[in-house]
Parts: structure tokens; sequence; C-alpha cells
């Protein structure tokens, strides 16, 4: 499958947005298979909305060389063309010294060609310089085309592409003008999910617009002539393999409030011999299930709702005390606690609220609280996910104050988790954790899991 890597010089610089438009074009006239670099679930809701393939996450902090291409692999069949979306910078990564995280590992590690997209604002020939920095600060990354954006003229683009063309030795393949038609929608978390969003007609409008935006200034014929076949493409992750015949029910609370999920953890729950059926918090009963996964998103924002659904949270804490296993990341974690708490000044609340949540946690969660951001790294020492070391991420505006004394699960070496190191806590065979994981990098956990599911479960007095 032919594949390029869309990067940028920033965060901000609208790579995001050019990436979008770019799969929406492509995926008109092909199948077109998109990932995105890092630990993400906003930015591949967009993508996978405007497909129709589900995107697949490539992180190289969390997976090793391996496990990134048999990702990638698994998720091309099928597919025409792949497009990659970086994240931040080209460079960054989760050091300053290496390069592990960054999307530049990605591209090398694939063998991927790159396209980078420069905020040109203000700067012409400068721009040339920056190209040409980012060209000899790893020669073994491919940069073979610029899109530039925010340009302001034709002067300046003449100017900043004649000199990035005659300096750097690769075309500018695009410029976008500066419009306020180029950017989406934005929460405290980063974009609107997609799925939230597509039933606004004025979002849905926007990204059409951008769409034609992008298709106006951006020449896709030569953006397509410089993606290639990856030089190390290579196979499908064994833990996609289907191993069991399906002989288990797994719960997956998805709908407005939950929407944070990677693509790869329901082609992993089919492989290991599980049926993922999918259930509303807000809006439906508990189905029969042998296991529960509910996975983070935006509680706060649907609290009122969440808390009006008694049927679901009765169901809920039932199962748990019934020891049927649930796992719970982030947001799933606040909605097991007591209560949702949003303080005075927050999303424009007058007063602070609070809102009763299904109490199977002995804690509460607030927000907002200070931002939490990056990867994590620890241990699981017990429960349903087993006996494992993992990586993975952590970002919210939420703290949980737990009562003491509580059980948990996993101990962090890198990251925060619930209280100061301290993640995954465990009641019965409930697990809630601020770390989110990337299922193929956890693939043990998950069938861990899912053995657990397997087990009889007898409600203990």
């Amino acid at each position: 499958m032919r594949t390029l890597l869309i990067s940028g010089d920033r965060s901000g610089c609208g790579k995001t947005s050019i990436t979008l438009a770019i799969s929406a074009i492509l995926a008109k006239r092909m199948p077109v298979q998109t990932y995105k670099v890092g630990m993400d679930y906003i930015d591949p809701s967009y993508l996978t909305g405007v497909t129709g393939r589900p995107c697949r996450n490539l992180d190289s902090y969390v997976l090793d060389p391996d496990g990134l291409r048999g990702v990638y692999s698994h998720a091309a069949a099928g597919a025409d063309i792949g497009v990659i979306e970086g994240v931040r910078g080209l460079y960054e990564g989760s050091e300053v010294l290496g390069d592990t995280g960054s999307t530049a590992s990605v591209a090398k590690t694939l063998g991927v060609n790159t396209i980078l997209v420069i905020n040109a604002k203000s700067i012409t020939r400068s721009a040339a310089a920056i190209v040409r920095g980012f060209q000899s600060f790893d020669p073994n990354v491919q940069i073979k085309g610029v899109i530039l954006n925010n340009v302001s003229g034709g002067r300046h683009l003449e100017k900043a592409k004649g000199a990035i063309e005659h300096f750097c030795g690769i075309p500018v393949i695009g410029a976008v003008p500066n419009m306020p038609e180029m950017e989406l929608a934005m929460r405290h978390l980063g974009l609107v999910p997609y799925r939230e969003g597509s039933e606004d007609s004025a979002f849905s409008d926007r990204i059409s617009t951008i769409t034609r935006i992008i298709e106006q200034y951006i020449d896709i014929d030569a953006l397509l002539a410089i993606a290639e076949e990856p030089l190390h493409p290579g196979t499908p992750h064994p833990a996609f393999a289907e191993r069991n015949k399906s002989d288990l029910v797994i719960g997956i609370a998805y709908d407005e409030a939950f929407t944070f999920y990677y693509a790869d953890l329901f082609d992993l729950l089919r492989a290991g011999g599980a049926d993922p059926v999918f259930f509303s918090p807000l809006h439906d009963r508990l189905p029969d299930a042998d296991g529960y996964i509910i996975g983070g998103g935006y509680p706060e924002l649907y609290a009122e709702g969440l808390e009006q659904n008694n049927s679901m949270r009765d169901a809920i804490t039932g199962a748990s005390e019934d020891h049927i296993p649930i796992y719970a990341e982030c947001g799933g974690l606040m909605y097991l606690t007591r209560s949702i708490t949003k303080k005075a000044g927050w999303q424009g609340q007058i007063q602070e609220s609070s809102h009763e949540m299904c109490g199977v946690f002995p804690g509460r969660a607030l927000i907002p609280s200070g931002r939490v951001l990056g990867y994590v790294e620890g241990e699981s020492l017990t429960g349903p996910l087993g006996k494992a070391v993992f990586r993975g991420h952590e970002f919210h505006y939420s703290e949980i104050q737990m009562d003491a004394n509580q059980q948990y699960a996993f101990r962090l070496s890198r990251g925060k988790g619930i209280d100061r190191g301290n993640d995954g806590i465990l009641v019965a065979n409930t697990i809630g954790s601020y770390a989110h994981l990337h299922p193929v990098a956890s693939a043990d956990m998950i069938a861990s899991f899912l053995e657990c599911c397997r087990q009889p479960h007898t409600k203990q007095n």
C-alpha cells in the first residue's frame, strides 16, 4: 500500500485540518487507510469519519518496531493508500535527546516519505531555513515535499516557495491561505469528538469547507506522486490472529459521553473469542455480558444524564458486586466513582454542582484540576488485567479524591495516576485507571481480562 506521512514544524501549524481534508479528498477516489502518530483518540475520530475506515494509532513509545509495523500492516488490508498524521512537531517525542515517541521515529520505522507542513505566517526566505534545518537534523527522515500554511498572498507564496525549492531541493505542493474557515471546533481536551460534532450541521459544513479549500490549494496529484510503498511495512501483528471461537460477550460503553477507544481493541477482542456489544450509559439498560469495558470520554459534560439513568448505574454497581470483570479508563473511572463534582467557574458553572455516579469506587471526581498530560509506565501487579509491565498515556483535567487505604493494581514508575503513582484502583474484579493502554502494546493484559471473564464469578458477602 502506497503511504505518506504528513507532519508539521510545530503544534498548531495546521496539519490536522490539512490531513483531514486530504484524507477526505482521497477517499472519494480510492480506499484510504489513515493512521495517527501518538496516543490520541480525537484526531483519529475525524480521520475515521471522513474515510469510513477505522484510523489506527502508531506510537513508538508504547509499541516496539515490530508491534508498530504489525499495526500498520494489519490495518492496510484492502486499502489503496495510507495517510499518516503526525503528532506535534516532526521531532517531538518522549525525550529530548532521543526520538522515541516522535513522528520521525514512525517515519523511519516504516520507511515512508514525509510531507512537512510549515506555518509560513510572516516568513518567506526563513521558511527555507526551517525546512533545511528539518532535513539536516535527521537525514534518515525522508522529507519529500512541503505544504505552506497561513500564506497571505501571491507575493508571499512566490518568495517562500522559491526559497524552499532553491535551497532545499524539494517541491512546495501546496499553499493554504490564512483563513479562519480552516479552524476546527475545540474543547478542553482538544478537538470536539467527531461523533458528537457530526450531529451539528454547522460542524459538518465546516469540514466540507476545509476540504474544498484544500482541494483548491494543494496539488493532490503531486502529493500522490510522493506516496510510495513503505520500505519496512512488516506483517500483521500476531495478536490479531484469531485463536479462539467466540465464547464471550463483552459490553462496551459507547455513546456521547464515552467515545475514547482504539479501533485495535475491537479486533483484539474478536481475535480472543469475544463479541463486543455496544451500549449507552446515558440511554440504555445494561446488556447481559461476561465483562464490561468503559472507556474515556467526557462524562463531566453529560453528568446530569448519567445521573438520571438510575437503572444503568445500579446495574453496573450490581455487576461489580457480583465480581463480573469491569475495566474502566479515565472517563470510565470517573463514572464509577461516587460522584462527579464540577467546580464553580468551569464551563460557565455559576456554582459548584455534584452529580451521583455508580459508586463502585470509594471516591469522587472533581473537575477542573491541573492538566495532566504525558506517557505513563508501570507494572500491573494484580487484578483482571493480570501481571505485566506496561506503557501508556494519561490526559485529563480532573482529579480523583479517593478514600484512604485503597487497593491499587498499577504502580507507575512514570506518570501521576490516581494517587502519587498509584493507579488502577481495584474493587472486586473492577479496575479503573487514568492510564490509557494501547491494546496491541498491552495485548497480554487484554488477554488476561478475557480469561478473567471466562472464570465463574460468585458474589461475595
